[in-house]
């Protein structure tokens, strides 16, 4: 496992005493060169904050194997622009929910990467914002537009 990440001091302690992990710290997805891993990997799960997921999709594709699949936490106050955002930068409006997911997923799919899943995360960002997971898969079908609907009205019906 390849642990990257922008920041410093982060990952969780077991993770990072675990001799199975290789840390990437105070490195940036975007800047990797395509061939900086020996090998590509078959799961990327991705959680970023203050970026658009758009921007480090089109990064990681590079390092995923053909078969390969992402995991990627989507967060809505990092998506919608000022604009969208709520008091405090909270999210509130479920319309603007519903248009950063299928943003995020119109952008995966235009890159090869359809959307396979997507669920409400049963966390809650530190501010209270409701975030998503969804799976991206190089090929398969794409998942309904109406399922982007039926998750907004999930994770806004959980208090």
């Amino acid at each position: 496992m390849t642990a990257l990440d922008v920041g410093y001091g982060q990952l969780d302690w077991r993770l990072r005493n675990d001799p199975r992990v290789t840390v990437m710290e105070r490195t940036h997805a975007r800047n990797l060169p395509a061939e900086h891993f020996a090998l590509p990997f078959d799961l990327i799960v991705i959680d970023v904050s203050f970026i658009s997921l758009h921007t480090i999709l089109a990064s990681a594709i590079r390092f995923l194997t053909p078969a390969g699949r992402i995991v990627a936490l989507v967060k809505p106050q990092f998506e919608a622009g000022r604009e969208r955002l709520g008091r405090g930068g909270v999210v509130r409006d479920p319309e603007v929910h519903r248009a950063v997911l299928r943003e995020v997923l119109g952008a995966a799919s235009a890159l090869g990467l359809p959307p396979a899943a997507l669920i409400a995360s049963p966390l809650t960002g530190p501010a209270g914002n409701r975030e998503f997971l969804v799976e991206l898969r190089r090929s398969g079908e794409s998942l309904a537009e109406a399922r982007i609907d039926e998750v907004v009205g999930e994770a806004l019906s959980v208090p």
